[in-house]
């Protein structure tokens, strides 16, 4: 209960440090934030969604573009996507809500293109966090899937291509 109520107290104080890989349909800009409260989609109880209702909560999800390609005829980029917030859909939402949903995502993105990729292109890269017994820094940081490497490889966007875009 003690470890529980800590990882909460470090969640609440925006102290865990989380890393993403998405890839998105388009092209954002080289990087940003998205400062924008979500809550439940006022109309599709199982969506969340971007909200100005007193209800809605804070989420905040900055990016960085590491690589650009073509998947099937259509410009993809590979995103980092790091959380000062950790809400439900979270980065699916403001990546959607900025005209870039991720490639595989029917519920929040571009439905018609789902066959591409049979699941989000969403890769939880790197955790950190106070562990709370001993307040040691911990890192966990996981490979990429095969399957993600392999889509990545067909948008012709490799490894050695992850670096920050300079346009």
């Amino acid at each position: 209960l003690a470890s529980h109520t800590d990882l909460v107290r470090q969640l609440q104080a925006r102290s865990v440090k989380r890393e993403y890989f998405a890839l998105v349909w388009g092209k954002p800009h080289v990087n940003g934030t998205v400062d924008a409260a979500m809550g439940r989609h006022p109309k599709e109880r199982i969506k969340m969604a971007v909200s100005n209702h007193a209800s809605a909560k804070p989420a905040v999800t900055h990016y960085k573009r590491l690589a650009s390609g073509v998947l099937d005829g259509r410009p993809v980029s590979l995103l980092q996507c790091s959380l000062e917030t950790g809400r439900t859909h979270q980065i699916r939402v403001h990546m959607a809500s900025l005209g870039f949903s991720l490639v595989g995502d029917a519920l929040y993105g571009k439905p018609h293109l789902a066959h591409i990729f049979p699941r989000q292109a969403l890769h939880a890269k790197r955790l950190g966090l106070l562990h709370p017994d001993t307040l040691e820094d911990c890192e966990w940081e996981v490979d990429l899937a095969d399957d993600f490497v392999a889509l990545l490889a067909r948008a012709g966007i490799e490894q050695e291509d992850w670096e920050p875009d300079e346009d």
